[in-house]
């Protein structure tokens, strides 16, 4: 079985590369969207040295190294999920011998691969031709922040899952899945760091998912987060990852014994 979990990886991955064409365009786009945040927040810094905890230069690879790690952990599962619920074909899905969620996880992290592979690597590379992005000179940054990325994938995954069956309930998610990508860009830290937030907003965000998939992982690449500071932000991803998995458990369980099928 884990063979054949292992295929679902494989051949999303040889998929997605029949159509890495649309990635290249897709690489350009990315560094315009780093290259216009970059500039504006060189207008913004002006002559300070510092501006919620973040250097100039720390902004700039805090910027690159966010778009790019995003190119590796985002996904489509929850418009792939509501699909199959619309159009009947997770009734199929439900007698095959493999686990529905898991399947969908798998699939997610092949396209992530492709993503990290032919989109994520090159991206940044370009990035740094670009714009004067600093790497990480510790060793253990390096290991902290790919170890880190991995479970930005697994937690915007299970958002993503989360979103895609509320389909069950709601039959046409359409507008819920165009509010979680703005609030998952937003609050992640994605637009504008979380340091940068009001207090108040700032407080809220330490009790939500979103800081561990860009803002965390981001602060280790960039330097503001050392040492044992490492593992206690891991931590906090590892605890999200096990806390969503309970949402995740009764939804499916709920949405199991709410299914129906409409047309013929």
């Amino acid at each position: 079985m884990l063979s054949a979990y292992t295929d679902f990886i494989r051949i999303r991955f040889l998929t997605m590369l029949a159509y890495r064409v649309n990635y290249y365009s897709g690489i350009l786009i990315y560094m315009l969207n780093i290259g216009v945040y970059y500039f504006t927040w060189q207008a913004i810094y002006g002559d300070r040295g510092e501006i919620g905890g973040f250097t100039a230069s720390q902004m700039t690879t805090y910027i690159a190294v966010s778009w790019m790690a995003r190119a590796f952990y985002f996904n489509n599962l929850d418009r792939e999920i509501a699909t199959d619920i619309r159009d009947g074909s997770i009734a199929i899905q439900f007698i095959r011998p493999y686990n529905y969620l898991f399947v969908k996880m798998m699939q997610g992290f092949g396209e992530g691969l492709f993503r990290f592979t032919l989109f994520m690597i090159p991206g940044m590379l370009l990035a740094l031709l670009l714009f004067p992005v600093r790497l990480p000179s510790d060793p253990i940054a390096w290991v902290g922040f790919l170890v880190m990325l991995f479970f930005s994938f697994l937690i915007n995954s299970q958002l993503n899952i989360l979103t895609g069956l509320m389909a069950f309930f709601v039959e046409n998610n359409e507008g819920i899945m165009r509010m979680k990508r703005v609030i998952v860009d937003l609050f992640s830290g994605l637009v504008i760091p979380i340091s940068l937030f009001p207090g108040w907003l700032s407080a809220i965000m330490q009790w939500l998912p979103f800081q561990a998939i860009t803002y965390l992982p981001g602060s280790v690449f960039t330097g503001r987060t050392q040492g044992t500071g490492i593992l206690e932000v891991f931590g906090i991803q590892v605890v999200w990852f096990v806390a969503l998995l309970i949402p995740i458990f009764f939804m499916w369980r709920a949405a199991r014994k709410r299914l129906f099928v409409q047309g013929g």
